[in-house]
C-alpha cells in the first residue's frame, strides 16, 4: 500500500509520499541533517547517532518565547544553510519546524514526517505555521512548505483511539467543506478508531487530495481556504477554556457541532440539510466513543469561552467572522455583528454542544 502526489505552491512543488517504513530510509548523514522531533521518539533517533532536538509536544512548546531556544539549539548543533531539518511529530512539532526552518539563516530545507493522524490527514500540507503569543493561540505564523512529506502508516499503530478520532474530525471537516463529492466518498468509507489500515490509507489520501484543491486555488487564505476554518473558531475557544485538556482535533469536532448549532439558532435553515445531519451524526458518534470526554468537558471554564472566542484572530472590529453551513448544507463565511444578542446566541451554542455531548456519552 503506497501512494504519491504533488502539491503546487508559490515556492514550488512538493511531494507527498504515503506508505510503510518510509522514515528510516530518509535518515542520512548527521553532518547534513538535524532532526526536530517529539520527545516521545527522541531516544530512537539519538541511538542512531543523528543530531536531535527533542521537544515536548504540548501547546506551551510552540510559544514565541520558546522559539529562540530551538533556534539556539540549531546553532549549537552546527546548522548552516546546507542543513536539512527532518521534522518528526504531530502538529506542535510541525508548527515549530515550519517556523524556525523559515527564519533560521533566512530559510533551511526541511522534510516533514507526521506521526499523528491529524497531521497525516490535514496539517502536513499547506505550509502553515501557527505560533502562540501570550494567551493568544496561533496569533502569528507564516507559510513555508517542506520539500517533501513522508506519511509512514506504521505510526498509526502508536496512536490511541482518542488521537485517531482527533484526526478523523479534521478529515471529515475538509471533505465536508468541499462542494464536490468528497464528503459522500468519506461517508462511504465511514472511518472510525477501529478501521483497517486500508481504510486509513484511503481516508488520508481522500482528505489530502481534497485539501490540495483548497491550497492550490487559495494558498494564502484569502477566500476558499477560509472555509477550512469550519469548527476552528469555536474549537479554539473550547480548547483554550479547557486549559488545553481537550485535544485540538476533538475540540474542532465539538466546534463544528457548535457552528451547526449557531447556524440553527441564527435561522440559517428551518430544516437541517441532509449533509449537515449526516455530519452532525458522524461527529456525535465519534465523540461519544471517547472514554474521557465527559471528564474533559467538565474541565471547561465556562466563563472563559466567550473571552477565548472574542480573541480569535479571524474576527474584525465590528463583527464575528465564523464559518457556518447554509440552507443547502454548504459552508459560507458569515459575519455576526458584535452585540449582546449574538454573544448570547454564540454562548448558547457552546453550552448546547457541551450538554449534548455529555448526554451522548
Amino acid at each position: 500500500m503506497s501512494d504519491y502526489f504533488k502539491v503546487i505552491s508559490s515556492t514550488g512543488e512538493y511531494g507527498v509520499h504515503i506508505g510503510h517504513d518510509v522514515l528510516n530510509s530518509r535518515i542520512g548523514s548527521p553532518a547534513q541533517q538535524i532532526i526536530i522531533c517529539d520527545k516521545f521518539f527522541a531516544s530512537t533517533y539519538q541511538g542512531l547517532g543523528v543530531k536531535v532536538i527533542s521537544i515536548e509536544a504540548v501547546e506551551t512548546s510552540k510559544s514565541l518565547e520558546r522559539m529562540s531556544e530551538v533556534i539556539v539549539a540549531l546553532r549549537n548543533l552546527g546548522a548552516n544553510r546546507n542543513t536539512t531539518i527532518l521534522a518528526i511529530g504531530g502538529g506542535v512539532i510541525q508548527d515549530i519546524a515550519t517556523f524556525v526552518a523559515s527564519i533560521y539563516m533566512r530559510g533551511l530545507k526541511w522534510d516533514y514526517f507526521p506521526t499523528t493522524l491529524l497531521g497525516m490527514v490535514d496539517s502536513c500540507i499547506g505550509g502553515k505555521s501557527s505560533i502562540n503569543v501570550g494567551k493568544y493561540k496561533n496569533l502569528i505564523g507564516n507559510f513555508y512548505p517542506p520539500g517533501n512529506i513522508y506519511i509512514d502508516l506504521k505510526f498509526i499503530n502508536t496512536l490511541s483511539a482518542e488521537q485517531k478520532i482527533a484526526g478523523l474530525c479534521e478529515a471529515v471537516k475538509i471533505c465536508f467543506a468541499h462542494t464536490g463529492n468528497a464528503f459522500e466518498h468519506y461517508v462511504a468509507l465511514n472511518p472510525n478508531a477501529a478501521s483497517s489500515p486500508e481504510i486509513y490509507l484511503e481516508t488520508i489520501r481522500l482528505s489530502l487530495l481534497t485539501k490540495r484543491w483548497f491550497i492550490e486555488i487559495d494558498e494564502h487564505d484569502h477566500k476558499e481556504r477560509q472555509l477550512l476554518n469550519f469548527g476552528h473558531t469555536f474549537g479554539h475557544a473550547i480548547e483554550g477554556a479547557s486549559n488545553f485538556v481537550i485535544p485540538h482535533g476533538i475540540a474542532v469536532g465539538m466546534g463544528m457541532l457548535a457552528a451547526i448549532e449557531c447556524a440553527r439558532l441564527n435561522g440559517q435553515f428551518l430544516t437541517m440539510p441532509t449533509r449537515v445531519t449526516m455530519l452532525e451524526s458522524y461527529i456525535t458518534e465519534l465523540l461519544s466513543s471517547i472514554t474521557d470526554i465527559s471528564l474533559w468537558i467538565k474541565q471547561i471554564a465556562v466563563d472563559e469561552l466567550m473571552d477565548r472566542f472574542n480573541a480569535d484572530k479571524k474576527h474584525i472590529a465590528t463583527h464575528y467572522a465564523v464559518i457556518l453551513p447554509d440552507a443547502e448544507g454548504h459552508l459560507i463565511r458569515f459575519e455576526l455583528e458584535k452585540n449582546d444578542a449574538n454573544r448570547g446566541l454564540i454562548f448558547t451554542a457552546f453550552c448546547k454542544v457541551c450538554q449534548n455531548t455529555l448526554v451522548a456519552v
